[in-house]
């Protein structure tokens, strides 16, 4: 799952490389001795705690190493069997096991996925138009991802697939079907319906059958599965000095599998056709298509992303500047990175699995890697060097640029872009890896970075939506150099609000709205943004968190930005009960800051999950500030405790503590099965 997470986990390990591989000739004992610098050098400073990798060529492994240790306290090393999640590289099984029924002739690409799921439905007549390809090459129209519920600590609960039906049923699409492809997890899960009906056994079982059973796979598993969890790599929070339980990405199509370097760089052998017995060279051959070209696109220019099926890019950059044809498939969970990366005409392919860090980080380590495998082999004359670039020097713009002054939005936000005096000003971007800065024109209608590395410019698109593209060189210490080129906002139209309406949403900017349906298993107890909702209301733009106000209790989303900035949209619904107002978004319920009540502030007391089995969340005021808090929690429940900040000090199913100090002006939560009680004491 694509951006969920970057830099999470921060604590550093010491670093241990274990090389299982030992390549003849001195140059790859240099490129394994700098493969190994590469990934210390991850551990110290971009926030991997531990990492394995290892590279296929001509079916042998020739190199597999790793740093870190798989058990902290133990101090037991991570080794060639050490599990990872791979997150969305399980988007390549999921492809691969759709195209398997292709073979077979029971799937075809084109034909309208009600004919393979009888029961999908959406409120929006042109779900019948969706196709599998559109699900395999992210431009199905569909929001983008149904995370609820999803990512579970030691808890395999399939409510996530098992409700993705349901929830679609009462949901629109942001797009026709084909028109563009932006980034769609749910797309996948749809898949893993998909093989699940046509082949009519479950999805886990599927892939072993098919998959690891025939390639002899052992580590290459599910949340479904039965193995020694123990083989998994250990994780960690920046707060939290224990390890964590073990997280089960339950949307196992998108996210969920679990595997090791040199498993995902032999089921890579079916990915570039030659276990033609699992999957055809036909098929294998279809997925790499440059899909992308299908619909709206940002540019033909080198880019990390150009989708095929499953595939995240089908000309790689940097590789395609040597004319070397690179896929490649990047995943993160909440805890796990992974990249896989494979050049077909040479066979060769190089799989990077982490706790901590992030895909992005992942992919630049091996790109740098395989790039000195391909120099080594003769395949490339000479590694070029990263580009570099100069500070802007600023020249006249055309006056007509600054129509592009207005209204901008991206999924959560909206942002007004002036352009005076050849200036404008943006706020970070690609998740913080281009800081907020100013840009000056710099003439052929684009605007440049202090430093040089970051174009932006304004593009009309065929479906008359105005774009602002950017063209980014990113650079990190160490690692290396990457580039995207993206569109980031799309221009939007004023929306006058009538007088109820405007009334209405004004009150409501600024507030707080608060998760009820989540389990309280998920790790998303641990990063509360994802279970808080901010409102940020512009009245006078008829905007709000980016989506268009319609009435005042709706708002739906407008944004059609293809590549990745237009993904996991969302509507909003208000309504209120029992003088308190609940948001539903995706599908999810959450409750307003307003109408949490304050937790006793006597010794003892009682909390019970009611029918619904919905979270209680209560507030810290001054009454229960500074007090012991202990809970004498059922098997099935648990809780956590905020700051004023929104930063969790504990969580039970997380930590060991046994009791904790209220923090004054933070939140309580409890969670559990309906009915269950939880005894409270206050000292």
């Amino acid at each position: 799952m694509k951006k969920l997470i970057s830099m999470l986990c921060t604590a550093v390990l010491v670093v241990m490389p274990m090389t299982d591989v030992r390549a003849e000739g001195n140059k790859m004992g240099a490129i394994e001795d700098q493969a190994g610098r590469l990934a210390t050098e991850m551990v110290q400073n971009y926030g991997v705690t531990g990492m394995q990798y290892a590279i296929m060529d001509e079916g042998k492994i020739i190199l597999s190493d790793s740093v870190g240790f798989q058990d902290k306290a133990s101090q037991k090393p991570i080794d060639k069997d050490t599990m990872f999640g791979i997150g969305s590289v399980s988007k390549m099984v999921v492809t691969a096991a759709t195209m398997m029924l292709v073979d077979s002739g029971k799937v075809d690409l084109d034909q309208p996925l009600t004919s393979y799921i009888k029961d999908f439905e959406m409120a929006d007549d042109r779900y019948t138009q969706i196709t599998p390809r559109m699900l395999m090459n992210h431009s199905s129209g569909l929001y983008g991802t149904h995370y609820g519920n999803s990512m579970l600590f030691d808890d395999n609960d399939t409510r996530n697939h098992d409700e993705l039906l349901l929830k679609l049923k009462s949901e629109k699409l942001k797009s026709n079907p084909g028109a563009y492809s932006v980034y769609c997890n749910d797309g996948f899960q749809l898949l893993e319906i998909l093989v699940e009906r046509v082949s009519g056994l479950s999805y886990s079982e599927f892939i072993a059958k098919f998959i690891s059973n025939p390639l002899q796979l052992h580590a290459t598993k599910t949340p479904l599965d039965s193995f020694d969890r123990k083989q998994l790599s250990e994780t960690y929070w920046p707060t939290i000095e224990t390890k964590l339980p073990v997280e089960n990405a339950n949307i196992i199509g998108t996210g969920g599998i679990y595997s090791t370097a040199e498993e995902l760089s032999r089921f890579a052998e079916v990915l570039i056709g030659n276990k033609p017995d699992i999957l055809s060279k036909t098929s294998v051959e279809s997925m790499q298509n440059h899909e992308y070209r299908r619909g709206i696109w940002v540019s033909e220019e080198r880019n990390t992303f150009n989708y095929g099926l499953g595939w995240d890019a089908v000309a790689l950059a940097p590789f395609s500047d040597y004319g070397i044809t690179a896929l490649t498939k990047g995943g993160d969970t909440m805890l796990y990175h992974a990249s896989l990366i494979t050049i077909p005409e040479h066979d060769i392919s190089m799989a990077v699995l982490s706790s901590g860090g992030s895909s992005v980080y992942n992919q630049m380590f091996a790109t740098k890697v395989l790039l000195e495998v391909l120099e080594d082999q003769g395949i490339i004359d000479e590694i070029e060097p990263d580009e570099t670039f100069s500070p802007p020097v600023k020249t006249k713009m055309p006056s007509e640029l600054t129509a592009y002054s207005g209204l901008y939005g991206t999924v959560g936000s909206t942002l007004d872009i002036e352009i005076k005096n050849g200036e404008l000003s943006l706020p970070a971007m690609q998740g913080g890896l281009i800081p907020a800065q100013n840009y000056v024109y710099t003439g052929e209608g684009e605007f440049t970075s202090n430093d040089g590395s970051v174009k932006i410019s304004f593009e009309k698109e065929s479906n008359d939506k105005v774009y602002l593209k950017v063209q980014a060189h990113i650079t990190l210490p160490g690692l290396g150099q990457t580039v995207m080129n993206t569109y980031d906002y799309q221009k939007l139209e004023n929306n006058s609000l009538d007088t109820a309406s405007k009334e209405r949403w004004k009150a409501r900017n600024g507030s707080k709205y608060y998760a009820l349906d989540e389990k309280i298993t998920s790790i998303f107890y641990l990063l509360p943004t994802m279970l808080i909702k901010n409102l940020s209301v512009d009245v006078e733009n008829g905007y709000a968190n980016g989506t268009r106000v319609v009435d005042p209790d709706n708002a739906e989303n407008v944004v059609q930005i293809p590549v990745m900035n237009g993904r996991d949209a969302f509507d909003l619904h208000f309504r209120t009960k029992n003088e308190a107002e609940y948001l539903t978004q995706d599908g999810q319920e959450y409750i307003a800051e307003e109408a949490i009540t304050p937790i006793f502030g006597g010794k003892t007391g009682i909390t019970t999950i009611p029918s619904n089995g919905q979270a209680r969340w209560y507030a810290i005021d001054s009454r229960s500030a500074n007090k012991t808090l202990t809970v004498d929690t059922p098997e099935s429940g648990g809780y956590a405790v905020y700051n004023a900040e929104g930063e969790v000090v504990q969580f039970s199913k997380a930590t060991n503590q046994e009791s904790t100090v209220l923090p004054k002006g933070g939140f309580i939560v409890f969670g559990g099965e309906a009915g269950d009680v939880f005894k409270i004491q206050l000292k």
